[in-house]
């Protein structure tokens, strides 16, 4: 899988509150010697999509530049399947644990029982509920995108390029409880709510996944048959819209504007197919990103509360020029 230079633009950013929280408690964190290899541990949540399948294999890939003895697991979309493999990983004797948790709530008993057993955590491309978990005290640090960001920055695009007068939204939201769901949407309905010629009409959850997107969203046509945007949390769920407006006999890129977030292979080839207007990159390639950020756990740097990726833009203007590197 290519990196693609894509964590050459990941920077250390850190939110003022979450620097106090984070510095407040770093003393608690476990530590971690430094040996020649590391058994690490990867707790995958599924692996339904190419954003999964990457990520994944972005950990598999760096394993053995970064000396890891990987364990990777898939929790097959259960998060009590994802807290039983944290539990098995623990009693291997894992050094240092990888989560992507499925949902903020669920998981918390994961990243608690880690931290008991004095194994450092770092939290990958999702975070868990900061009211009962924190970075700097129960965990080091979160790894990903600013999801929020990602939402807003989809909205002011539809804004500026839409061409009707008023526009009838709907929106398909990834899974329930997600940070990435609950962000996204906030982004993006937030800045809507502004502008009285933009409604959304319905918002209803496809889990992320392509095949429930088409389903869900040939359900809210017959609901909403005048819908003429259609905002998808993901890329995958943004694919199944398109193939339901086409049997609906509508025309995406035309009579409907589709806008995204993910930046796969399938999104930037319907952007240069006309299908599809924007996606928002939210990168998969989180295993050189993990390396660095362990390293300089290793070498006693104090981890910043987010370690956060920076995500480009793809429209027509620019996605034929990174199709290539797309997964």
């Amino acid at each position: 899988m290519k990196n693609n230079g894509l964590t050459q633009v990941v920077t250390a950013v850190s939110l003022a509150l979450a620097v106090v929280a984070g510095t407040a408690h770093a003393q608690d964190l476990p530590k971690l010697e430094k040996k020649d290899r590391y058994k690490v541990g990867f707790s995958q949540m599924e692996s339904n999509n190419p954003w999964r399948i990457a990520e994944t294999q972005s950990f598999v890939d760096t394993a053995e530049s970064c000396n890891w003895d990987l364990i990777s697991t898939d929790a097959a979309g259960s998060a009590a399947k994802q807290v039983a493999d944290v539990d098995s990983m623990i009693a291997q004797g894992i050094d240092v644990l990888f989560l992507p948790p499925r949902e903020e709530k669920p998981l918390i008993p994961a990243v608690m029982k880690a931290k008991a057993a004095g194994i450092p955590t770092f939290l990958v491309d999702r975070s868990v509920d900061p009211a009962v978990a924190q970075a700097g005290r129960d965990y080091v640090a979160f790894l990903g995108s600013d999801f929020i960001d990602q939402g807003r920055r989809v909205a002011e695009w539809t804004l500026e390029n839409f061409k009707g007068e008023q526009g009838v939204i709907v929106e398909l939201e990834g899974t329930t409880g997600s940070s990435p769901a609950n962000d996204r949407r906030k982004g993006f309905d937030d800045v809507m709510a502004q502008h009285d010629n933009m409604t959304i009409v319905a918002s209803q959850s496809g889990d992320f996944a392509r095949d429930l997107g088409r389903q869900v969203m040939e359900t809210l046509l017959q609901a909403h048959p005048d819908v003429n945007i259609v905002y998808a949390h993901n890329d995958e769920m943004a694919i199944g819209a398109i193939q339901a407006l086409t049997l609906a006999g509508r025309k995406p890129g035309e009579d409907v504007l589709v806008v995204s977030i993910d930046g796969t292979r399938d999104a930037l080839q319907a952007i240069i197919d006309g299908k599809m207007g924007v996606t928002v990159e939210s990168s998969p390639f989180f295993g050189p990103v993990a390396c660095d950020v362990m390293e300089r756990y290793i070498a006693g740097e104090e981890i910043e509360p987010w370690v956060q990726v920076q995500d480009r833009i793809f429209t027509a203007e620019n996605a034929a020029d990174h199709i290539d590197e797309a997964y």
